[in-house]
């Protein structure tokens, strides 16, 4: 028994992994890819995540998504796996390369045709979005971008995720590095003050879950 969430090594995490994870073959694809291609394999995210992120998709019924920070695409090719087959991700990404790396995944899946890529700044195309009328028409966002404007793409997210809606923030555990006063870095001190405002935030209900390096899930109050 225990009063407080166990930390995993890694005899238990592949425990975990072998008696919950059921990722489809073309996402074990793409992670395979990524960690063959990609320099910053580290960024993405963990299968175990994805999945649980889908479980969140498909209990609260959503269909129109925000996938802000898209790196080889993983995030929006498991939540437009989980979507019904009129389901939307608007992805934002600002890396040609990753962008062109994710796209050849998501033909690959066949989803394609439900993913909206925007190659530009995520702050300017969250902008674009509120100024062509999509505030609260979102139904989930996920953000896994720059720390340093997570603050800016929270609030950008708070104003298009509708009223009931699911916001989740990746990294706020930041591998441990918040909870140590001696790391003073900028990227560390940006988070710390993120997970403080959404603590105090009287405008969502709040849930950090230790999964991977930390989930933040924050439902918008009606």
């Amino acid at each position: 028994m225990a009063n407080q969430t166990l930390g995993l090594g890694e005899q238990l995490y592949n425990y975990l992994l072998s008696i919950s994870l059921r990722e489809a073959d073309i996402l074990a694809q793409l992670r395979q890819a990524t960690a063959a291609q990609q320099p910053m394999a580290q960024m993405q995210i963990a299968p175990e995540q994805g999945q649980f992120m889908a479980l969140l998709i498909q209990l609260i019924g959503a269909k129109k998504t925000l996938d802000i920070g898209v790196f080889t695409g993983y995030s929006a090719l498991v939540v437009a796996l989980a979507l019904p087959q009129d389901g939307k991700v608007v992805a934002c990404e600002v890396n040609q390369e990753y962008a062109e790396f994710a796209r050849h995944w998501w033909h690959e899946a066949g989803i394609i045709d439900k993913v909206e890529l925007h190659l530009a700044p995520a702050q300017d195309t969250l902008a674009l979005l509120i100024n062509r009328g999509e505030a609260s028409s979102f139904d989930f966002a996920f953000i896994d971008a720059d720390k340093s404007n997570y603050d800016t793409y929270y609030e950008q997210a708070l104003q298009l995720v509708r009223p009931g809606g699911l916001i989740a923030v990746d990294n706020v555990l930041w591998s441990g590095q918040v909870a140590d006063a001696s790391i003073q870095d900028r990227r560390t001190n940006k988070i710390r003050a993120f997970n403080q405002k959404l603590h105090e935030d009287k405008r969502i209900n709040l849930s950090l879950v230790p999964i991977a390096d930390g989930l933040t899930l924050a439902r918008k109050l009606p």
